[in-house]
């Protein structure tokens, strides 16, 4: 059959467009049946080409989109000035983007045009300040409603500065309005706590002092001491992130809309709508929406997201499919048997969203001591009025307490080491997460695209030497034979052995006629024979025997390495070996968390146990602590065994499999090109997706740990000597809020430090 090609290419000259599926984009015919028409096209910058199409609704592949995230938002953008395009559905990981636009008035033709046109706009277009400008008042500011409780103090320390020091004649009667107004929401904290907690907190310490000390005209104490507790709570706010995170929709993950056969008839309706018993049709490049049976046609489905299988497998009429798994090939009809929250994908965020909430104890812990050293506090200061008489004692005893200082340099530390790390590409998500990254001791890993770059590699080529004995070079004749069989077909096998072919520089073969078998092989004319690029079943269907590969090479049934026949004329020439292969960091990291941490390392995947077993081989990982064919409670029930021996978990995963165990660890990690789900619950993204970025954010969170320590020895030190020297022979207020306020400053300035780094790495160890 004649070859045809549907790839917009980089080069010139102008080339022709066709639809591979012969749809509706060429001829405009509703069914997506048809020849299919050929459009002349200007010369290209970026890769694309039409993988589906219908009347009015058109989806492109382009690669770009799959790694260039400001590339993505950019066409988005662009698209968005375009009346006629109704929806734009972008898909990152499947490297796509759908289009659905008005028919009036514009042929499918003139549409598909246009599109292509704004496919390579978008390498350079810009977003206007007037779209920028919508954005920012569309996203609410965390940032000015944290810092809005700070105006208050801030006047008052003025004017108590203004009316003291500097001795301007302000009335006394404005500063102590304003320093009470200023303490209103400290004295709400403490009645709601005496109120609702039955007990007394240190904001009813801080309000005692204040009261004391503004009754007795030392205005700049109160004013200073509430600017410096407003400040710690600022903070707080501030870094308490971990609380409000918020579940991806699972939904909004898989699409917005999906193609159902009711009635005879085709038609897009919203995901909400399908119900059981829907026939919905999946189209290549489009994720599965339900659970359910093929009813018709077969594909090749990528289910990595969630089960972590490395391979895509081959599914035929009455097999069962998944949500959220990723067709590459092939159109199918499916029985929708479970949808939304029944899914399977829909149970593995069901898992999530039961794991245990944890206390963010490190943004907790100033309270917490302060608290305690309430009553003890406020005796001593009793104790020292009882004996004196003396209300500016009482009050510096009030007034040297220990929760200010750690209350202010305990988020400021964790405030800096969260901006650090995302400085260093890693976003922390909360407090809660560094203190659980410093305490980590297991670590687990899923294997494909976490431990192993989740995409195909060529390793090898073996030949049957009685077959290419007439050529000098055996193996560079059998790979170029199947890179010309193999071109432009979208299996990542495929394009893995062309890229393969391509790095050695073998010679670039003319393919005539071929045919494609959708889970089995592809069969092509090249140089006069007829050449089969295939499965072993595939060889044998087609009367090749594959004996004499075997007995030449019997390793190849053992080796756990997955491989790719190729034959000529009825005779089998070899095979091309191919494998998820690890990512290059991936054994330094391992070796850095087991041997420098001593933290026990486990391996998680959905693989069979032969592939990782191999892989868990390469990376010193023992069979004990490595878990094949794993779903996703499965990997949940491992980290719960993981608990009940004592330890505490660090989970790293990257798919909409890996999301209950995400959640149960007490430290869970994932990447910015991670399934939507997965980063959303992760605590730690990694955003240069690479795993030296583990290393580094456990490492920060143990520098982080070692300075709140610091910061607490700095505080309790010479408050306790001065909390000594104001019950024992007494010293006045202000000296008070001197040393208070004063090792406050010191710990905070010193929980600054991981920012004051610059982009040098902390010097802290693992150990």
């Amino acid at each position: 059959m004649e070859e045809t090609s549907q790839v917009m290419t980089l080069h010139p000259p102008p080339v022709a467009v066709h639809s591979a599926t012969g749809n509706g984009l060429a001829n405009g015919h509703k069914n997506g049946h048809g020849k299919g028409k050929t459009y002349a096209l200007a010369k290209q910058e970026i890769a694309c080409r039409v993988i589906h199409a219908v009347k009015g609704r058109v989806r492109f592949r382009v690669p770009r989109l799959g790694y260039d995230a400001d590339y993505a938002q950019r066409l988005e953008s662009l698209v968005a000035l375009d009346t006629r395009i109704k929806t734009t559905r972008i898909n990152r990981a499947a490297a796509s983007v759908a289009f659905t636009y008005e028919t009036k008035g514009v042929s499918d033709g003139e549409m598909a045009s246009q599109l292509q046109r704004l496919i390579q706009l978008a390498t350079t277009a810009i977003v206007s300040e007037d779209t920028k400008g919508k954005l920012a008042k569309a996203e609410p500011s965390e940032e000015s409603s944290c810092w809005a409780g700070m105006k208050l103090p801030a006047i008052a320390s003025t004017l108590a500065l203004l009316g003291g020091p500097f001795g301007l004649p302000i009335p006394a009667a404005i500063i102590a309005g304003t320093i009470a107004i200023t303490a209103l929401p400290v004295a709400k904290r403490a009645w709601e706590s005496i109120t609702q907690e039955r007990r007394l907190n240190i904001d009813f310490l801080d309000l005692s002092a204040i009261v004391i000390t503004t009754c007795q005209g030392h205005f700049i104490t109160p004013a200073l001491m509430l600017s410096l507790v407003e400040f710690g709570e600022a903070i707080r706010e501030r870094t308490a992130r971990a609380s409000k995170k918020q579940t991806l929709d699972l939904l909004d993950s898989l699409g917005q809309f999906v193609w159902v056969e009711r009635d005879g008839k085709k038609q897009e309706i919203s995901i909400k709508e399908v119900v059981r018993g829907d026939t919905v049709i999946v189209y290549p490049g489009e994720q599965i929406p339900v659970d359910g049976h093929i009813m018709q046609g077969k594909a090749l489905i990528d289910q990595q997201k969630l089960t972590g299988e490395s391979m895509p497998v081959m599914r035929e009429t009455g097999e069962e499919v998944y949500a959220s798994t990723l067709v590459r090939e092939g159109q199918i009809y499916i029985l929708a048997e479970r949808v939304g929250a029944d899914t399977r994908a829909g149970q593995s965020i069901r898992l999530m969203q039961e794991a245990p909430i944890h206390d963010t104890k490190i943004e907790n812990y100033a309270a917490k001591v302060a608290n305690q050293a309430v009553i003890p506090t406020l005796l001593l200061g009793g104790i020292v009025f009882a004996g004196t008489r003396n209300l500016a004692r009482a009050a510096s005893v009030l007034t040297l307490d220990f929760a200010t200082g750690i209350r202010v340099s305990v988020p400021t530390t964790v405030l800096a080491a969260l901006s650090y790390a995302a400085r260093r590409g890693i976003l922390i998500r909360s407090g809660r997460a560094l203190e659980q990254l410093a305490k980590v001791d297991a670590v687990v890993f899923d294997k494909t695209g976490t431990l192993t770059q989740g995409d195909v590699a060529v390793i090898g080529v073996r030949t049957v030497s009685s077959a290419l004995q007439d050529w000098a070079n055996p193996e560079m004749r059998l790979l170029e034979l199947a890179a010309a069989a193999e071109k432009r077909l979208t299996h990542p096998v495929a394009s893995a052995i062309v890229r393969y072919a391509e790095d050695k520089g073998v010679n670039n073969l003319t393919r005539g006629e071929w045919e494609y078998q959708v889970g089995l092989g592809v069969r092509a004319e090249i140089d006069g024979q007829i050449v089969l690029v295939g499965s072993d079943r595939f060889l044998r269907l087609s009367g090749v025997s594959t004996d004499t590969l075997y007995a030449e090479h019997p390793e190849i049934k053992t080796n756990g390495v997955s491989s790719i026949c190729v034959a000529s004329n009825g005779e089998c020439l070899g095979i091309v070996e191919y494998t998820d292969p690890l990512r290059k960091e991936t054994p330094e990291v391992i070796r850095a968390l087991a041997t420098a941490a001593g933290m026990e390392i486990h391996m998680l995947t959905g693989d069979s146990r032969q592939r990782a077993n191999a892989v868990a081989a390469q990376l010193g990982i023992p069979p004990t602590q490595t878990h094949a064919e794993a779903f996703p409670e499965d990997k949940a029930a491992v980290i719960k065994q993981l608990h009940a021996a004592g330890r505490t978990v660090a989970f790293v995963g990257d798919g909409i499999n890996d999301s209950a165990a995400l959640a149960y660890a007490d430290a869970s990690v994932s990447f910015a090109d991670g399934s939507d789900v997965a980063r959303e619950t992760a605590d730690v993204v990694l955003m240069s997706n690479n795993l030296r970025g583990l290393v580094e954010a456990v490492a920060i969170a143990k520098q982080a740990m070692r300075l709140i320590h610091q910061n607490t020895s700095i505080v309790i030190a010479p408050n306790l000597v001065a909390l000594i020297a104001a019950a024992a022979v007494g010293i006045s207020p202000l000296s008070a809020t001197i040393v208070n306020n004063g090792t406050s400053v010191i710990a905070g300035v010193n929980g600054l430090r991981p920012l004051m780094n610059g982009k040098k790495k902390p010097k802290s160890s693992l150990v």
